[in-house]
């Protein structure tokens, strides 16, 4: 029989680690890819290899710094403010990156006899990102298994839920307080619970306030 293989595209974020412990739990053997593209924060890098060696998790380490020099974005550059006008999208947003992302992971798991190919993005929190659209996730997978004639399978396992439900999932998986603690999600390096002002801690915040509220841990924690 076959082993399961998946390549979780990882960068050491709440909604990453989630998708990695989502993973373990459903394949037999878990790599994971983290990608160098000229982040402002060098933290997000060494979270991931930090959770990666924890969790016994092969991690590789990829350099997309062409991606800076094509589309210089608020996540990459200093002199760009993080922020999101009316009718435009965030400053974060980098042109191009989930798919490119996606790619090369493809290509990885294909050297590595991995078919499975997971990935956080999500369409109901994803400020507008068109990467982030299932139908867009759907399209590059067409295109993957087309393009090296092999078998991928792109799964998003966080694509219909929102932050409230991320938490919840990986309260299931057994790894709430880890995903608490431990990931990088905040735009300005801080681990945890972030600096508490940029769009990304606001989202994770609101989230996480959400469900110990529907989960009832808040008042667990108060007992």
């Amino acid at each position: 029989m076959n082993k399961s293989k998946a390549v979780v595209v990882f960068s050491g974020g709440q909604d990453s680690t989630t998708c990695l412990f989502w993973a373990l739990k459903r394949f037999d053997e878990v790599e994971a890819v983290t990608f160098d593209y000229g982040q402002r924060h060098k933290r997000e890098l060494e979270v991931a290899a930090d959770i990666a060696k924890e969790l016994g998790v092969r991690h590789h380490v990829l350099d997309m710094s062409l991606l800076n020099q094509l589309a210089p974005n608020a996540l990459t550059r200093d002199d760009i403010a993080i922020e999101q006008k009316e009718g435009a999208l965030p400053t974060t947003f980098v042109d191009g990156r989930n798919m490119l992302f996606l790619t090369f992971a493809a290509v990885l798991a294909k050297q590595i006899g991995a078919n499975h190919i997971v990935t956080g993005v999500c369409e109901t929190d994803f400020s507008g990102y068109p990467d982030c659209r299932d139908v867009f996730v759907k399209s590059l997978n067409v295109t993957l298994n087309l393009a090296m004639d092999y078998p991928f399978v792109v799964e998003t396992p966080l694509m219909w839920l929102n932050k409230e439900q991320t938490w919840a999932l990986a309260d299931q998986l057994g790894a709430f307080e880890f995903v608490r603690g431990r990931t990088l999600t905040c735009y300005n390096g801080i681990v945890a619970d972030g600096c508490g002002e940029c769009p990304a801690c606001k989202l994770r915040k609101k989230g996480l306030d959400d469900y110990l509220a529907s989960s009832g841990r808040d008042r667990e924690a108060k007992v």
